[in-house]
C-alpha cells in the first residue's frame, strides 16, 4: 500500500507516518520548510521517505506525486494557523492560511485522483472542529478549515463511482506544537470545556485517519475526534 501523507513531520502528520508504517505501508512524508524537524521524523521513522515541497503550489504538487505509478491512500494534513480579529487580519495572512488549507488540499487531491483512477483508493483531508463549528477570532482558519469539509463532501459523490472515498477528521484540541503557546491557565480552562477532560493526542487523530483510509464503506464523512468538546 502507497500512503502520501503532507505535513508528516510532527504531530498529527507524524503519527499517521508512523501508524500506517507499522501496518506495512510504504509511507512518504510531504514537510514545507522545517527540515530540522525532518530530519528529527527520519529518525524516529526510518523506513518513512521525507521529501519537501509547498502543496500550496501547484506545481509542486505535481512534483511530489510525479514518482507515483499508484497511489493508494492521499492524506491531507498540512495546515497553517491563524489567530486575529478580522479587522486585523491582513491580505498575506489570509493568502497563506486559505492557500495552504483549501489550495493544498484541492491541488494534491486534484493530482493525486489521477494515481487512483482504475484501481480505487482512499483520500482522507485534515480538518478542525472550527471548519464545523467556526472559532472566535480565527474566523479565516474557520473558513478555510469548512472549505476542506465542502469540497470532502462534493468529491466524494464525484468519485465513487470510481472506488475512491473520501473523508475527512474534524480534531478538536489536540497536545501538538499548534497549541503549544498555549499558558498553563488557558490549557486548563480548555479542559474544563472538553468532555473527557483533557487534551487529545496526535495518536488518536491518527487513528481515525487510519479507519477511513480502510474503511472502504464509508465516503462523504466528517469524523469529529474533540473527546467531547463541541457536545
Amino acid at each position: 500500500m502507497n500512503v502520501l501523507v503532507t505535513g508528516g513531520t510532527r504531530g498529527i502528520g507524524l503519527a499517521c507516518c508512523r501508524l500506517f508504517s507499522q501496518a506495512g505501508a510504504d509511507v512518504t512524508a510531504v514537510y514545507a520548510h522545517d527540515e530540522a524537524a525532518a530530519r528529527r521524523a527520519a529518525r524516529l521513522l526510518p523506513n518513512v521517505h521525507f521529501v519537501q515541497a509547498d502543496i500550496s503550489v501547484e506545481a509542486e504538487a505535481v512534483r511530489v506525486l510525479q514518482p507515483f505509478a499508484r497511489l493508494d491512500v492521499l492524506v491531507n494534513n498540512a495546515g497553517a494557523a491563524l489567530y486575529a480579529q478580522v479587522q486585523d487580519t491582513s491580505f498575506e495572512a489570509y493568502r497563506r492560511v486559505t492557500d495552504t488549507n483549501f489550495g493544498g488540499t484541492f491541488f494534491m487531491c486534484k493530482h493525486a485522483v489521477k494515481k487512483m483512477l482504475g484501481e480505487g483508493g482512499a483520500i482522507v483531508n485534515v480538518s478542525s472542529v472550527w471548519g464545523v463549528a467556526g472559532g472566535s477570532c480565527e474566523s479565516v482558519y474557520s473558513a478555510s478549515k469548512g472549505a476542506v469539509i465542502a469540497f470532502t463532501k462534493a468529491l466524494s459523490k464525484e468519485l465513487a463511482p470510481s472506488r475512491i472515498t473520501v473523508n475527512c477528521v474534524a480534531p478538536g484540541v489536540i497536545d501538538t506544537q499548534m497549541n503549544g503557546h498555549l499558558s498553563g491557565e488557558e490549557r486548563r480552562a480548555l479542559e474544563e470545556e472538553i468532555g473527557l477532560g483533557r487534551f487529545g493526542t496526535p495518536d488518536e487523530v491518527a487513528q481515525a485517519v487510519y479507519f477511513l483510509a480502510t474503511a472502504r464503506y464509508v465516503t462523504g464523512q466528517t469524523l469529529v475526534v474533540d473527546g467531547g468538546f463541541l457536545d
